[in-house]
C-alpha cells in the first residue's frame, strides 16, 4: 500500500508508539495542525493509528459562584446567623429574605439542620464538600471534570442543580499513537517524491514528466459527504407535476382559504353533508366571510341544482339551500375547489381544455400511519364532449405506471361524480392495496350549473404523501415531515 508523504511523515514521528497531539506531531514533521489531521483521518482508516475520541468537561465560576466564594454559600451565611439554636421569626429579622430562602431549604436538604416548634437547631456545622469545591474553583479559575474525585464530582452535579453558580464546558482532546501494525510499516516507509495530483505549473513546465504519480486506493474508506439537496417529498411533487404536463396538462392554482360555495356547494355537497362538520372540516374565524367571484351569476342554478335538480332532471336533495352558509370560510378540503372555479369560467369555444391542480389541502383528521391534518393532493379535470370513462382510467393507470406502482381501481361513491372509481396501489411491506383518492365523471349537477352546458367532465383528487411515502419505503406518511437530518441526507432522490 502507497501512503501520501504526509502519511508517511506522521507516521515516522509516532514509530515510538507513544501518544502525540496534533501540536507535537506538527512541530516534529514541520506539517501544518490541519494537514496532520487530514493524515491522521487516512491512517486511521488503513488502521495504522488509533485515535479515540475523547471529552473532557471543563468547570468554573459563574456569576452567582464567584459571589458564593466570597462571601459563602446562602445556607453557611444562614448557619451562622443560626448559632447553635434560633427561633424562626428571629432568624427571620438577622437575614435578608433571599438568603433565607434560599440558604433554609438547602439546609434542610442537606440534613444539617432540624426544624420543630419554630425552633431551628443545627445538628453539623462542618464544611461540606460543594463549599470545599467553591473555594478550590476560586483559586484554580479551571478544574477537569474528569480528574476530580467522587465525591468532587458529586459536588458539581450539587452546584450544577443551583441557577448561574458554575458553568460547565466540553472541550474534545485530540490524541494518537501508531498501532502495532503502524509501526511494523513505518520501518519499511520511505519519504518520496511521488504526486498526488497534477497541478498547472506541473503541465507547464513539464515537470510532471520526471515524477511518479502516487496511485488511488479506492478501498479506503472517505467519510461520506452530503451537499445540499431538494427535500424528498419536494422532488416527487416535481416529478408528478412533470408527469401531467408530459401528458398535455395545464397547471392551475388556488388559495387555501376558500369559501364554502367552491369548496362544497358549487360541487352539489348537501348543506347538512357530515364532510360539512366541524369534526371534518377547519373553519376560520377569521375572515368570517369571503368574496365569491361569479357568486351572482350562479347561485340561484346552484341552489336550484341542491333544492330540486333545476335543469338536471335529477331530483336534488329535497332541502331548502341556505345562500348564508355559502359565504362561511375553510381550509379547503381538496383542491376540486380550484377546478370548480375554473370550470365556472369556461366557454364551448375553450375546449376541449385539459388542467391538474396540485397542492396541499387541509382536514381535520386523526393523525396515524396514513393520515395528516394536512396533505398534498393532486387535482385534474378534462373537459371534452368526447371524454369517456375509459378515458379517465386510462389517464390515471399511465400516472401510476410513471410513479412506478402496481394500479387496481374499485368502484365507489361521491356526492359530485357518476360514474365514480377509488384508485388503489399494491404496497409490497404491508401486502394490501391502499386507496389513495377518488375520481369518476363529474354528476350533471355540478357540470351545468358552473359550465352552463351538459359536457362530460373527467375529474379526480389524489392524495400524493402517501404515493411518496409508498415510494420512499416508509411505512408512516408522519416519517414525511419529521426533521430528522440523517434520513434527509442518505435518502436517494431521482431528479
Amino acid at each position: 500500500m502507497e501512503l501520501h508523504p504526509h502519511e508517511v511523515k506522521v507516521l515516522k514521528a509516532l514509530s515510538n508508539g507513544e501518544w502525540s497531539n496534533p501540536e507535537k506531531t506538527s512541530s516534529e514533521t514541520g506539517l501544518d495542525s490541519d494537514a496532520v489531521l487530514r493524515a491522521v483521518s487516512w491512517l486511521k482508516t488503513k488502521e495504522f493509528i488509533e485515535s479515540p475520541e475523547e471529552i473532557r468537561i471543563e468547570v468554573s465560576l459563574g456569576d452567582e459562584g464567584i459571589e458564593y466564594a466570597k462571601k459563602g454559600l446562602p445556607e453557611r451565611r444562614l448557619m451562622n446567623a443560626i448559632g447553635k439554636e434560633i427561633g424562626i421569626a428571629e432568624l427571620k429579622k438577622k437575614v435578608d429574605s433571599e438568603t433565607f430562602k434560599i440558604g433554609f431549604g438547602w439546609l434542610r436538604k442537606k440534613g444539617v439542620i432540624t426544624f420543630s416548634e419554630g425552633l431551628v437547631k443545627i445538628i453539623d456545622s462542618s464544611e461540606t464538600e460543594d463549599e470545599k469545591l467553591l473555594i478550590l474553583l476560586k483559586e484554580k479559575r479551571k478544574l477537569i471534570v474528569n480528574d476530580l474525585s467522587k465525591k468532587e464530582q458529586e459536588a458539581v452535579e450539587q452546584l450544577k442543580a443551583r441557577k448561574n453558580v458554575i458553568k460547565l464546558s466540553e472541550e474534545k482532546i485530540i490524541k494518537f499513537k501508531a498501532t502495532k501494525k503502524g509501526i511494523s510499516a513505518s520501518k519499511s516507509l520511505k519519504i518520496g517524491d511521488s504526486l498526488s495530483q497534477l497541478t498547472p505549473e506541473l503541465i507547464t513546465s513539464s515537470g510532471w514528466k520526471n515524477k511518479k504519480f502516487r496511485p488511488y486506493d479506492v478501498s479506503v474508506y472517505v467519510k461520506p459527504e452530503y451537499p445540499a439537496k431538494k427535500h424528498p417529498l419536494q422532488v416527487e411533487l416535481e416529478r408528478i407535476r412533470r408527469i401531467f404536463i408530459s401528458m398535455g396538462f395545464s397547471e392551475i392554482s388556488g388559495n387555501f382559504v376558500e369559501s364554502s360555495f367552491w369548496n362544497f356547494d358549487a360541487l352539489f355537497t348537501a348543506q347538512d353533508h357530515p364532510v360539512r362538520d366541524m369534526h371534518d372540516t377547519f373553519y376560520l374565524k377569521k375572515p368570517s366571510k369571503i368574496d365569491i367571484p361569479g357568486f351572482d351569476r350562479l347561485w340561484k342554478d346552484v341552489a336550484k341544482t341542491h333544492e330540486s335538480g333545476g335543469s338536471t332532471g335529477s331530483a336534488g336533495w329535497q332541502y331548502k339551500w341556505d345562500k348564508s352558509k355559502s359565504y362561511r370560510t375553510v381550509l379547503r378540503t381538496h383542491t376540486t375547489a380550484v377546478t370548480a372555479r375554473y370550470l365556472s369560467g369556461l366557454s364551448p369555444e375553450d375546449l376541449p381544455v385539459k388542467v391538474f391542480s396540485l397542492g396541499k389541502t387541509f382536514r381535520n383528521e386523526s393523525l396515524d400511519y396514513k393520515h395528516l391534518p394536512e396533505f398534498y393532493q393532486v387535482e385534474g379535470i378534462v373537459v371534452d364532449k368526447n371524454a369517456t370513462f375509459r378515458n379517465l382510467l386510462s389517464i390515471l393507470k399511465e400516472f401510476y405506471d410513471q410513479m412506478g406502482f402496481k394500479v387496481r381501481f374499485r368502484p365507489a361513491y361521491f356526492p359530485y361524480t357518476e360514474m365514480s372509481v377509488e384508485p388503489e396501489v399494491y404496497f409490497e411491506e404491508k401486502g394490501e392495496w391502499i386507496e389513495l383518492g377518488g375520481s369518476g365523471i363529474f354528476r350533471p349537477e355540478v357540470v351545468r350549473p358552473l359550465l352552463g352546458f351538459d359536457c362530460p367532465v373527467l375529474a379526480w383528487g389524489l392524495g400524493v404523501d402517501r404515493v411518496v411515502a409508498l415510494k420512499l419505503g416508509l411505512k408512516d406518511i408522519r416519517n414525511l415531515y419529521v426533521s430528522d437530518l440523517d434520513w434527509l441526507r442518505k435518502t436517494k432522490t431521482q431528479f
